[in-house]
């Protein structure tokens, strides 16, 4: 079975005699964070470790309360104090157990001031109610392992994804299977993937008092991936569709569950972001493709839907790499010309530029680098001097920064 890297820096902290902290594994719904977890456990029992450990989920309780919880925990201290060796104790769908962030503080805590040896790994479909919980009780005491959509690399390998496989059929590993059947795929991603995630992620995180209007966001974002479209003209396209404040709260919500975002306009002047119209952007191009009525043919088979189609997997490769490289993703335009991405780190610029299909926009590089000439200048796909193809820079070859 395929492995990726994330296992080996899994296996790697929980065998780290002096780390106390827990670790957390994060990242959209079924992209492989149990079986990663799994397979980093079989490692430590390959190498005879001397590392007990301990796996429970919340599914398999009938009633996952913080009772629940407690007595789950305290069977992993047991093994713990009865073996003396270090007990890795695996929760999975954490979110589920109500006000599990208090406990699960008390109890690590109490482990700390006791010094009993139980390593706690938390993992939950729901990454944006582990984030939730992280933020509002657990502060100091967790690293994050993040798990994003499978890139090009990994689906090459575990799979054997074309570039163009790749474009349509996206980064989740459990709908590969079913590639040969393109319909059979589409509504496996919908009822299995899509749906799931609105309705046991989003709509249980917040108070969404109009769950159909957020459903209808995530189709327009996914429609409109890779083009900009302001909130009024969001409220154009929807029906019953609110203000546009609530149109941004929604965007936001959908953005912290890793299915559609807005990158903002760069600027160094905070006002001029704030009030930009969002660049919409999808986390996996698998979320555009599968939600379109065109089917894979029609879409690479016309230069602009394949064009999108490429701009969207280069976005969705970025945001997956920003948060673990540290760096943010914008876009910039300024009157008819411009960037289709722009990344911060420090003080460094790039400014990437792709050509996937039948360009009818301007481009705006010259007048960037005219403005900000130390920047980066990357150009993905084209036939242009010094441009990367699409399936290298897809692959992680090209280094983002100077």
């Amino acid at each position: 079975m395929y492995e990726r890297e994330q296992v080996e820096t899994i296996s790697r902290r929980i065998t780290e005699m002096d780390n106390p902290l827990m670790q957390v594994v994060v990242g959209p719904r079924q992209t492989g964070k149990s079986t990663m977890i799994a397979q980093a456990l079989n490692r430590v029992d390959q190498a005879r470790g001397g590392i007990e450990h301990r796996y429970v989920s919340a599914d398999d309780a009938l009633f996952p309360s913080i009772e629940w919880l407690r007595t789950e925990w305290q069977q992993a201290r047991n093994v713990a104090r009865s073996t003396g060796r270090r007990t890795v104790f695996v929760i999975d769908e954490v979110q589920k157990v109500e006000h599990w962030p208090n406990a699960v503080k008390s109890l690590f805590d109490a482990d700390r001031r006791d010094d009993v040896d139980v390593k706690p790994v938390l993992s939950a479909s729901s990454s944006l109610l582990l984030h939730k919980g992280l933020e509002d009780s657990l502060m100091g005491r967790f690293e994050l392992i993040r798990s994003p959509h499978w890139s090009f690399s990994e689906c090459a390998a575990a799979f054997g994804f074309t570039l163009d496989d790749y474009l349509f059929f996206g980064g989740y590993p459990g709908a590969a299977r079913l590639v040969s059947d393109e319909s059979r795929w589409s509504t496996y991603m919908r009822d299995a993937i899509i749906e799931p995630t609105i309705s046991q992620d989003v709509l249980s995180m917040e108070d969404v008092r109009k769950p159909a209007l957020l459903r209808s966001m995530f189709r327009l974002g996914a429609l409109y991936s890779a083009q900009e479209l302001s909130f009024n003209k969001m409220l154009g396209q929807l029906q019953d569709a609110g203000n546009t404040t609530t149109l941004a709260h929604y965007l936001e919500l959908l953005s912290k569950a890793g299915m559609v975002t807005g990158l903002q306009r760069f600027s160094p002047k905070e006002t001029e972001r704030r009030k930009s119209s969002p660049r919409l952007m999808v986390y996996d191009t698998s979320l555009m493709t599968s939600v379109s009525e065109k089917g894979r043919e029609r879409i690479m088979g016309e230069p602009d839907l394949r064009g999108r189609l490429v701009e969207s997997a280069v976005g969705a490769r970025l945001l997956a790499r920003a948060p673990q490289e540290g760096f943010s993703v914008w876009w910039w335009r300024e009157g008819n010309d411009e960037v289709d991405f722009v990344l911060c780190k420090g003080r460094s610029l790039s400014a990437i530029e792709v050509k996937g299909g039948h360009e009818t926009r301007r481009s705006g590089m010259a007048k960037f680098l005219a403005k900000y000439p130390e920047a980066r200048r990357i150009v993905v796909g084209g036939s242009s001097s010094g441009a990367c193809t699409v399936e290298a820079f897809l692959r992680d070859e090209v280094p983002l920064f100077w």
